[in-house]
């Protein structure tokens, strides 16, 4: 099957929504969904939104508290400008019928989290991207002009290496024309041309054996842009949020926003001893990259499997009130927040890098853009300040529907591009190929290439990596299209793209700390 969009929109998170609703009326639109429409990292966001909306607070003090936290790799320009367009977003946003909790004199309650110096984080109570995506969805379904393709998974861009034009001199010689979309019902290939494409695929949190992300976030927009030959940077900052709630078997791991310290919480040891103030005078509020190494050499000293976050010295209303979720969610596992410590862990959350785009979310690939965790902005520099992530997707989208507008009437769709092509290959029936292939990849990142690194874990890494890659693409070669073979094909590019830019990052900055070199050194390319 053959279809056209003159907008196609890879994701159904915050910026795919806001982008597709935002272009709805200047050309035909579609939205392909891996799973259903409603399933994405924006629905796991539970902190808020950061935006400067009260007159105790200023541009300038956002602007330095994402310029700190990000280690002096963020793009001032760009942190400038994400920072002063973030009050007509969240408007926006409220128009789309997001509600953001209130206190009693009418002002938005605001909440401060770790790295700001201010109270500037919009909420609903302790699930607001689940509130943000209500309020899109509903926006989109009573939308006519959007097409959702629920349960299709893109498998790769269409380029030039599809049409047989394998020389391409300059990576901004490359044009995208569609994808190449597995429909998971049928298990067919569809051809999707488009005259542009955005992608918003969100992040990679499932290389990883802890992680706070959804089973679906396997970096696929970022493989798929790497193996089309489009620039990708800043891999290896991957962030781990420091409090996960501590269950075994559970996966993902359920999230304890980092709000929760901001309104008092304190992260003790088995003991019952606080410890950040060993790590950083603004101990529990810190940038997540301070407490997460806390924790995890707090746990590695005392070889404990977790530390605890303790609220049982916080309001009991007030704690329930703002929290409800955390609480539901405690109480299920026999955990009385009001009462009982939280066994919590770092578990990996949000990678700064990805795809490189400019400031109105072009990639380097003709006709592709990109927004939400899936790009590299310049925003997020080495560590991303919490409650930045969601106000860059709106901002981006914004400016990324903008620009394709203007362009859509000079496109033309790409009519030469060939059907899928599948001709030698079987359908695959060892599943445990597949499943056994992520089980080592997953352990391989999570031993070797997490929070902590050395020159010898990464060495370790890729030489192990090599071989599942070897397997899986012979794999790929030989087998009919899968859903869970081609997660796997693009989770492995991933994580050599991680290792393999913080094998070049002989420093340790922000999210990537070496012990080979403990302090911040230049760059070495």
């Amino acid at each position: 099957m053959r279809k056209r969009f003159d907008f196609l929109v890879v994701g159904s998170g915050l910026a795919g929504l806001t982008y597709a609703l935002k272009v709805s009326n200047y050309g035909s639109v579609g939205i392909i969904s891996k799973t259903k429409l409603e399933e994405s990292n924006t629905l796991y966001a539970q902190g808020g939104i950061a935006a400067v909306t009260n007159e105790h607070d200023t541009y300038q003090k956002h602007i330095e508290d994402t310029l700190i936290a990000g280690d002096g790799l963020c793009d001032e320009k760009v942190v400038k400008m994400v920072v002063a367009e973030a009050p007509e977003r969240i408007k926006e946003l409220i128009a789309w019928g997001a509600n953001f909790d209130k206190k009693k004199d009418g002002n938005y309650d605001l909440a401060r989290e770790g790295g700001h110096s201010e109270k500037r984080i919009l909420h609903h109570k302790d699930n607001t991207g689940q509130e943000i995506q209500r309020a899109l969805i509903q926006q989109i379904k009573q939308n006519n002009k959007i097409e959702i393709l629920d349960h299709h998974f893109a498998i790769d861009l269409i380029t030039q290496h599809h049409l047989g034009l394998h020389v391409i001199r300059y990576q901004t010689d490359i044009d995208c024309y569609g994808i190449y979309a597995l429909n998971i019902r049928n298990q067919s290939v569809n051809t999707i041309l488009a005259k542009t494409v955005f992608l918003a695929t969100g992040g990679i949190g499932n290389i990883y054996h802890t992680t706070t992300n959804p089973v679906i976030a396997s970096g696929d927009g970022i493989a798929m842009v790497y193996r089309a030959k489009g620039m990708i940077e800043n891999m290896e900052f991957v962030q781990f949020h420091p409090t996960s709630l501590y269950n075994q078997g559970e996966r993902p791991s359920f999230l304890i926003t980092e709000a929760i310290r901001g309104f008092g919480a304190k992260l003790i040891t088995k003991e019952g001893k606080e410890f950040m103030h060993k790590y950083d005078k603004r101990e529990s509020l810190a940038p997540r990259d301070i407490v997460a190494r806390a924790i995890d050499n707090e746990m590695k000293l005392s070889g404990d499997d977790f530390v605890y976050l303790d609220c049982t010295h916080l309001d009991e209303k007030e704690l329930k009130s703002h929290f409800p979720n955390i609480y539901s969610k405690c109480k299920s596992v026999g955990i009385d927040i009001t009462k009982n410590y939280i066994p919590v862990v770092p578990a990996a959350h949000y990678v700064c890098g990805g795809v490189k785009v400019n400031a109105d979310g072009q990639s380097s690939i003709n006709n592709l853009y990109a927004a939400g965790e899936v790009t590299s902005t310049g925003l997020h520099g080495a560590n991303r300040l919490a409650s930045n992530s969601l106000l860059e997707a709106v901002v981006y989208s914004h400016r990324a529907a903008i620009n394709s507008i203007s362009k859509i009437g000079n496109i033309e769709f790409n009519e030469n591009v060939p059907d899928w092509n599948d001709e030698g290959t079987s359908h695959n029936e060892e599943m445990i190929l597949i499943t056994q292939g992520f089980k080592e990849l997953q352990q391989i990142m999570t031993n070797y290439v997490g929070i902590v690194r050395s020159n010898l874990r990464l060495k370790r890494a890729i030489d192990r990596l090599e071989i599942i890659y070897n397997e899986t693409e012979k794999l790929f070669e030989q087998s009919t299209v899968s859903l869970k073979l081609c997660e796997l094909r693009n989770a492995i590019n991933v994580s050599y793209i991680i290792i393999k830019m913080a094998k070049n990052r002989r420093e340790s900055r922000g999210l990537h700390f070496t012990i080979d070199y403990p302090e911040k050194y230049k760059l070495i390319d």
